[in-house]
């Protein structure tokens, strides 16, 4: 379970690339700086592209760090153009692909604490189906809104990428 749901948060970090790829063409088509994209949000009171994807990078590889114990790489949240942004997932992606499943042996018995819960603690399988796929999906759903609610030419497919379709 956990090597695939890491797999996937990982898939769908390289789909951003896609993203950005058609936000580019966007601007260039409309002749505008692509960079100022990443200051835009849905509503004044929602965090903008660019903490919407930092989020979603940081919900990833901090829930594979707590999961399994292992340290996550810092990145401080300093990014202002895409080519930043994109070697920070680049660098989250590589993080993910570190992970064997023996890495997650145990993560069932583990419990989980942030500063923020205020002493609380979860197990590490409810905080990962509880928390991070749940925050994962919500700061990667709200990038794509941010980027097609700005014009940018993506679709589910994009969102989704390459599935594992076979022939039966």
């Amino acid at each position: 379970m956990y090597t695939e749901l890491f797999g996937q948060m990982k898939k769908q970090l390289g789909q951003l690339d896609a993203w950005f790829v058609a936000a580019e063409a966007l601007a260039t088509a409309k002749k505008f700086d692509a960079n100022v994209l990443l200051e835009l949000r849905l509503s004044p009171d929602q965090f903008p592209l660019v903490r919407q994807i930092q989020m979603a990078c940081d919900t990833a590889k901090l829930g594979a760090s707590r999961v399994t114990g292992k340290d996550a790489p810092a990145q401080p949240d300093t990014e202002k153009t895409f080519a930043e942004l994109r070697a920070r997932i680049d660098g989250v992606i590589a993080y993910l692909g570190t992970f064997t499943a023996s890495d997650f042996e145990g993560a069932s018995t583990r419990t989980v604490t942030q500063p923020r819960w205020e002493g609380k603690v979860m197990s590490a399988p409810d905080y990962l189906i509880e928390h991070v796929v749940p925050n994962f999906y919500f700061h990667l759903a709200h990038t794509y809104a941010i980027l097609r609610h700005n014009g940018v030419s993506i679709g589910k497919r994009d969102y989704l990428g390459t599935l594992s379709q076979r022939l039966p």
